[in-house]
């Protein structure tokens, strides 16, 4: 008695999300891994670096924290705080300055309204809901047969991309002002630029990334959903 073999044809989409995605890791973390063990001409660490950005665009209420793991900084619009992981808050290399310098682009464009930002805040509550509700409606509609019911799973999930659409220029704007903040203050000279330019450039790729894996599973879902009408026909 033989098997069958089935191969679905759509898995390379799979496959090379993963792959674009995985890149883009190892081109932040190689970034990372470099740009950290070289200091800066200033020697500021993270913190003093962040703290001065903040205090020259009037956001002395922003507070700078320190918080545990690798490359989970962030800024929090809710209580208003940098967060800075332990090697970016102590040491003063590029990697330092650059990834704080960027974290407090996201407080300035709080504080100046910044459009991007208020919308991916705004639709975050939406997209959460649409996320999780979404693949439940897609998993219904094939298991059933309703292509309609299954369409209606896919716009929700949608949402996914809109929201990461939304985070590019909001993640770019930010190393734009953190390069132009370092400049600014002095903080940065001509022989760390390229360092500061190359991280941020491989930090925001991973973004970039990621909206490219989301698009190829989208492709992949809606592909999935054609052909079980198709057969259903």
């Amino acid at each position: 008695m033989g098997y069958g073999y089935y191969y679905d044809p759509t898995y390379i989409l799979v496959v090379i999300g993963f792959i674009i995605t995985l890149i883009a890791e190892i081109g932040v973390k190689g970034s990372y891994s470099k740009y950290k063990k070289i200091n800066a001409s200033k020697k500021m660490t993270g913190q003093e670096v962040a703290r001065k950005i903040l205090d020259a665009n009037g956001l002395e209420n922003v507070q700078v924290k320190e918080v545990g793991g690798t490359l989970s900084d962030h800024y929090n619009p809710s209580d208003k705080t940098v967060n800075l992981s332990t090697d970016i808050y102590k040491d003063s290399s590029i990697a330092s300055i650059a990834v704080a310098a960027h974290e407090c682009g996201h407080a300035i464009q709080d504080k100046v309204g910044y459009k991007f930002l208020r919308l991916r805040h705004s639709i975050i509550p939406t997209v959460n809901i649409c996320s999780k509700l979404g693949y439940f409606v897609v998993m219904i509609g094939l298991l059933f047969g309703s292509f309609n019911l299954a369409m209606a799973g896919f716009i929700l999930l949608c949402t996914i991309l809109v929201f990461q659409l939304v985070t590019l220029p909001v993640e770019f704007n930010a190393s734009k002002r953190a390069k132009k903040e370092l400049i600014k203050l002095n903080i940065a000279d001509k022989k760390d630029a390229s360092g500061v330019k190359s991280m941020l450039l491989a930090a925001a790729m991973t973004y970039v990334a990621s909206v490219f894996n989301t698009l190829l599973q989208m492709l992949r879902m809606l592909l999935i959903i054609l052909n079980s009408r198709n057969n259903d026909d």
